[in-house]
C-alpha cells in the first residue's frame, strides 16, 4: 500500500521511514485476529484490538476516557497515496504536547495551561481486511484524572445532541435566553451532570444557529448542482426555498444513486452523524447495502432547517426521486422530529433507531450511573445485544433496573417504551441488510467514512464527495471482478455449496458457507410431526438448552427458524440448513436465494430471442448504459495489458470500435426506429410463448399437487391403520401375559 505523510490536525507531523511507514508506531497487525466485542465496553484498549471503522475506534477510546477520567482529541493521521483515504490515526489525551512558544503574547488575556506533555494515546491502522487495528497504546498519564462527577465537563464528552438542539431551537424561537434554556435542560435531564454540555456550549450553538447558512460555500454547491444537471440526464435535485440563494434544505441524487435504489432499495439508512459529531457542514446521506455488502449511496442532503416540516419535505422529495418506491425498512437516529416525519412519509416502512446513537445518548443521560457503577454499561449492552428472545430481554431489563435502583429513571423508561424500534430482538423479523444477525447497527452505515468529517467545510465538500463516489465505485468493480474470476474454495462435497458458489457474490457466499459448515455440529431432532409440517429442535452438539425451533413444510420445502436470520439478513441460517441436511434437500430452494445478494443483482432476465439492449425504462437508460460500458471496459483493460501483443490488439480494436460508434451516432435516429419496429413482433411472440409455458407448468403443478395430496391422505390412512394394528397386538400380548400368570 502507498502512503502519504501524516497530516497534523493538532500541530504534529510524523516522519516516515524509507518504506513509507512511520517507524514510530504504525506497525502491521494483519496477523492478529483479536476483535473487540461491542458487547463488552469495559475492555481497556490493547494492541491488536480491532474495530469496524476509524469512527468506531474513536468512539471506543472516548468512552474509555470517560470511564477513566480524561478528555481525548484526534492527532496525526496518515493518508494513502492510492486513493487519499485515511489509513492510520492517532487518538491522544487532550493534554498531550505543549503549547507552542510565542503564542502567550498573541492574546491579551492569559490562557490556562492545558497541555502538559501527556503521552497517553491509542494509534489505529487500517488493515487489508478493511478493519482498523490498534497498533500502539500508552495508558500512563502525567496529570491527575478527573473524578466521575466532573467528567461531563471535559471537552470531548460535551456536545449538543440532536434532541437538545431541537429543544434549544424551539425555546430560542420563543425568545428565551441561554440561562433560561439551560435551566429547562437541567430540569428535563434530571441534573446538570446529565445535560451533556455547558452553558457556553449552549450559547455558542444559539449563536451559530442564527447564521446556519452555507455562506460563501453556497456558490460551490450551486455550481456543482448546475454542472451535474447538464452532465447527467438522470440527475435529480431540489431546494426547499430559493434555489438561487440556497437558504433552505437541499437534496440531490445522481443517476447511479437512483439506479442503485432500484436494485438495493429494500433497506435505507438516513445518516445524520453531523448532528452528534458537530460537523461544520450539515451533510446527511441516504445509504444502503449493495450485493457485496458494501455501502451504496441513494442520495444526499444539506440540512439547513431541522424543523419537522423540513424533514417531511426532504423525505417526500427523496421518495419522489426514487420513483415513489417505499423501502422495507429505514434506520435513523431516535430524534422525535425525525420519528414523526418518518411516520408521515413512510407509514408502511419498519422504522429502526440507530443503536449506536442510543448508546451514545445513554452515556450522557446515565453518566452518574456509569461513573458510580463500572459494570452497568457492560450489563446494559449484554441485555440489549446478546439475548435472543423477547422474554429474555424483558426479564433482563427488569432485573437491571432493580439491581441498580433505576426503576424511576425517566430516560430509561422512555427508551423502554420505544424498545420495538431499537432493541434487536424486536427487529429480527424485518430485513435490514446486515450480513449477520449479530452485526446489528452498532455504527452508522457510513458511505463517506474517511472523506467527510467534522472538519470538512463546504468549499471542499463537493471534492471529497466526488472522491468518495469514485472510490466506492472502484471497490464495487473490484468485488465484481473477484466474484467472477476468483472462485472460492469449497469446503464440503455438498451440491448446495456448489450451487451457492455459482449464484451468490463472493462475500455473500462466504457467509453462506460459514453457516453450511457449522451444520456439521448442529444435529436436528424431530419435536413434532403433524404430517404437513415437521417441527425440529436444532442445537449445537452438547448445548441442547440453546436449541432453536425450525418449522419445515415438507411439500413446499419451506422452513422458518426461531432465530429469524433469513428474515433479517436474507441469508439462510445454519439451523434450517441442518434440517435440509437430514431431510435430503440437496440444493437451495429458489425462495432462499434473494436476487439482491446474487451475481445477477443488477441484471434482468431476458429471453435469448429478444433484444437485450433495450432499457427497462427511460429513467434508468443512461445510468445503465454507462455502468455496463464501464464494467466491460474494465474487463477489456485487464486482459489487454497482459502482454505487448494483447495490448496492440486491444488498441486496434478500440480504434475500430471508435469509428463504428461515430458512424452509429450519425444514423442513430433511423437505426433506433428500425430496431424498435423490427423487435416488436419477436417481443410479442416471446411474450405469447412464455404465457403458454407458464399455463402449462401451472396446470402440471396443480396435477402434481393433487397427486401429492392423494398420496399424503393414503399415507396418513396407512399410518393410522398401522397404529390400530399395533394397539390390537399390544392388547393381545397383555392379555396373554395375564393368562399365563393366572395359570
Amino acid at each position: 500500500m502507498d502512503f502519504q505523510l501524516l497530516t497534523a490536525e493538532n500541530e504534529v507531523v510524523v516522519e516516515l521511514d524509507e518504506a513509507g511507514v512511520s517507524d514510530k508506531h504504525c506497525h502491521d497487525y494483519d496477523h492478529c485476529n483479536l476483535v473487540a466485542p461491542p458487547s463488552d465496553p469495559n475492555l481497556e484498549p490493547y494492541e491488536g484490538m480491532e474495530f469496524d471503522s476509524e469512527q468506531a475506534a474513536r468512539i471506543f477510546y472516548n468512552s474509555y476516557a470517560r470511564r477513566i477520567g480524561f478528555s481525548t482529541r484526534v492527532s496525526v493521521y496518515q493518508r494513502s497515496r492510492r486513493d487519499g483515504s485515511i489509513i492510520c490515526r492517532q487518538i491522544v489525551c487532550s493534554r498531550e504536547g505543549f503549547r507552542r512558544k510565542g503564542r502567550e503574547n498573541s492574546s491579551k488575556r492569559q490562557r490556562t495551561i492545558t497541555r502538559v506533555g501527556c503521552k497517553a494515546q491509542m494509534t489505529v491502522k487500517k488493515q487489508t481486511s478493511g478493519k482498523w487495528a490498534v497498533s500502539r497504546v500508552v495508558k500512563q498519564h502525567n496529570h491527575e484524572l478527573v473524578p466521575p462527577d466532573k467528567v461531563h465537563s471535559l471537552r470531548s464528552h460535551r456536545h449538543v445532541s440532536g434532541p437538545a438542539r431541537t429543544l434549544i431551537d424551539t425555546l430560542q424561537a420563543a425568545g428565551m435566553g441561554p440561562s433560561g434554556i439551560m435551566n429547562v435542560l437541567i430540569k428535563e435531564s434530571g441534573g446538570v451532570n446529565n445535560v451533556g454540555f455547558t452553558r457556553v456550549d449552549c450559547q455558542n450553538y444559539m449563536s451559530s444557529s442564527r447564521q446556519r447558512t452555507l455562506g460563501t460555500g453556497g456558490q460551490v454547491v450551486y455550481d456543482y448542482l448546475k454542472r451535474m444537471q447538464a452532465e447527467d440526464p438522470d440527475f435529480f435535485c431540489a431546494v426547499q426555498g430559493d434555489f438561487e440563494n440556497l437558504t433552505g434544505n437541499i437534496f440531490w441524487a445522481d443517476g447511479n444513486s437512483r439506479m442503485n435504489y432500484s436494485y438495493f432499495g429494500d433497506t435505507v439508512t438516513f445518516d445524520t452523524t453531523y448532528r452528534t459529531n458537530r460537523y461544520r457542514v450539515p451533510f446527511a446521506p441516504f445509504t444502503g447495502w449493495n450485493h457485496h455488502g458494501q455501502p451504496v449511496l441513494f442520495g444526499c442532503a444539506l440540512i439547513l432547517n431541522e424543523s419537522e416540516a423540513s424533514f417531511v419535505w426532504l423525505f417526500q422529495t427523496w421518495l419522489a426521486a426514487m420513483s415513489g418506491h417505499h423501502p422495507i425498512s429505514i434506520t435513523t437516529d431516535q430524534d422525535r422530529i425525525i420519528r414523526s416525519a418518518v411516520a408521515q412519509v413512510f407509514p408502511g416502512t419498519r422504522h429502526r433507531f440507530c443503536k449506536w446513537n442510543v448508546f451514545r445518548e445513554a452515556q450522557e443521560k446515565l453518566s452518574d450511573v456509569y461513573g458510580s457503577h463500572p459494570t452497568f454499561e457492560s450489563e446494559l449492552q449484554r441485555c440489549i445485544n446478546v439475548l435472543e428472545t423477547v422474554d429474555e430481554f424483558e426479564s433482563c431489563w427488569e432485573s437491571l433496573l432493580q439491581r441498580y435502583n433505576l426503576g424511576d429513571n425517566e430516560w430509561l423508561q422512555s427508551m423502554y417504551n420505544i424498545c420495538q424500534h431499537w432493541v434487536p430482538v424486536y427487529l429480527r423479523d424485518t430485513f435490514f441488510g446486515e450480513m449477520s444477525i449479530t452485526q446489528g447497527n452498532d455504527s452508522v452505515n457510513s458511505f463517506f467514512d474517511g472523506y467527510i468529517n467534522a472538519s470538512t467545510n463546504v468549499q471542499v465538500l463537493v471534492k471529497q464527495y466526488e472522491k468518495a463516489i469514485a472510490t466506492r465505485y472502484e471497490k464495487e468493480v473490484k468485488a465484481d471482478y473477484d466474484t467472477l474470476n476468483a472462485a472460492p474454495a469449497l469446503k464440503t462435497p455438498s451440491p448446495m455449496e456448489k450451487q451457492a458458489a455459482s449464484v451468490f457474490t463472493r462475500e455473500v457466499f462466504l457467509k453462506f458457507q460459514e453457516e453450511l459448515v457449522e451444520t456439521l455440529a448442529y444435529p436436528a431432532t424431530i419435536i413434532n410431526d403433524t404430517g404437513l409440517e415437521v417441527i425440529y429442535g436444532v442445537a449445537k452438539f452438547g448445548e441442547d438448552q440453546k436449541a432453536h425451533v425450525v418449522k419445515f413444510n415438507v411439500f413446499k420445502k419451506k422452513a422458518t427458524c426461531s432465530c429469524q436470520m433469513f428474515e433479517h439478513t436474507g441469508i439462510i441460517c445454519r439451523h434450517i440448513l441442518a434440517v435440509f441436511r437430514v431431510t435430503n434437500v440437496l440444493t437451495l430452494p429458489s425462495h432462499y436465494i434473494l436476487k439482491r445478494w446474487t451475481r445477477n443483482a443488477k441484471g434482468r432476465v431476458v429471453s435469448d430471442n429478444c433484444t437485450v439492449g433495450l432499457p427497462s425504462n427511460s429513467q434508468e437508460s443512461y445510468a445503465t448504459r454507462h455502468e455496463n460500458l464501464c464494467r466491460q471496459a474494465m474487463k477489456f483493460i485487464e486482459e489487454g495489458v497482459e502482454s505487448v501483443l494483447t495490448y496492440n490488439v486491444a488498441i486496434d480494436a478500440l480504434h475500430e470500435a471508435a469509428n463504428k460508434v461515430a458512424s452509429a451516432k450519425k444514423h442513430s435516429a433511423g437505426t433506433i426506429q428500425n430496431s424498435l419496429l423490427g423487435c416488436s413482433l419477436p417481443l410479442q411472440s416471446c411474450s405469447v410463448d412464455q404465457d403458454k409455458k407458464i399455463q402449462e407448468l401451472t396446470a402440471k403443478l396443480e396435477v402434481a399437487s393433487e397427486q401429492c395430496e392423494a398420496y399424503r391422505a393414503k399415507l396418513v390412512a396407512i399410518l393410522k391403520d398401522m397404529e390400530e394394528q399395533k394397539l390390537k397386538m399390544k392388547v393381545k400380548v397383555e392379555t396373554a401375559r395375564v393368562n399365563l400368570k393366572m395359570e
